[in-house]
């Protein structure tokens, strides 16, 4: 049987992801071996975005506050806060910060052993490691 955890999101260790983006990992292996799931929270700067990627598993997306759009399969949605989105695993989308403040967005991973593959690579990164990175990329 699992135990239960309580995470204080001030107390949550904020991980640097490259072009401004602020991660805070929540429900991930390191906190929870063997989860159903992986969660967090990231703040995109305005005009940001994370690079076009598709990953090995569905996610799910909600909008917390800002105002962003979400490309998926190249089919682009405005999104206000407390949209939520269903992104199938291996369907490539990204999220764009089009307002003037920060875009929070909590993800949910259905898995948890989560990898990207970047936009025109075939290389899967493993989720929140360095190779992960969310800089804008050339």
């Amino acid at each position: 049987m699992s135990e239960s955890v309580v995470l204080k999101f001030d107390e949550v260790e904020k991980l640097e992801r490259g072009g401004g983006v602020v991660s805070t990992p929540l429900v991930v292996p390191s906190v929870r071996p063997n989860a159903a799931f992986t969660t967090g929270i990231s703040s995109f700067p305005a005009g940001s975005s994370a690079p076009m990627h598709k990953h090995n598993c569905d996610e799910q997306v909600t909008l917390l506050s800002g105002e962003a759009e979400v490309d998926i399969e190249g089919k682009r949605t405005r999104l206000k806060a407390y949209d939520s989105t269903y992104v199938a695993a291996g369907k490539e989308h990204y999220f764009l910060n089009v307002g003037d403040e920060p875009m929070v967005i909590l993800w949910i991973y259905g898995s948890d052993h989560v990898t990207r593959t970047f936009a025109g690579s075939d290389v899967e990164v493993a989720h929140l490691t360095a190779e992960d990175s969310l800089a804008p990329r050339d």
